[in-house]
């Protein structure tokens, strides 16, 4: 599983990078970090789902959990559970941010708000 996967790339930053990106930014749920060029984006219970976006605009089919305490990997292509090698730091986002965060973004009524 190593091929496409690149352990000494740094995650893009603390948050998805998409919706820091957007006009106006976005907020999200959990995150994930792609394995190959380090994009931190929004899961899938997000409402942009920007991790899922970024593997089908890329192909890059890993990525990892970018929670604290978590160390899990999805192979996007085979939608899988993996185990995978040890990242660059930092391996999550800062456990003082919030999730859903960034909590001055995240609307009051953010648990309908989320896809199931």
């Amino acid at each position: 599983m190593t091929e496409g996967v690149d352990t000494e790339v740094a995650p893009s930053g603390p948050g998805c990078a998409d919706c820091e990106g957007a006009d106006p930014p976005g907020w999200w749920f959990h995150l994930r970090r792609c394995a190959t060029c380090g994009h931190v984006g929004c899961c899938d219970s997000s409402p942009a789902q920007h991790a899922t976006a970024h593997y089908r605009s890329t192909g890059h089919r890993y990525a990892q959990s970018y929670e604290p305490g978590e160390d899990w990997w999805f192979d996007y292509a085979e939608e899988a559970i993996l185990v995978g090698p040890e990242l660059a730091p930092p391996t999550s986002r800062p456990a003082d941010q919030p999730a859903p965060g960034p909590s001055e973004r995240v609307p009051p009524d953010w648990m309908l708000r989320l896809h199931r």
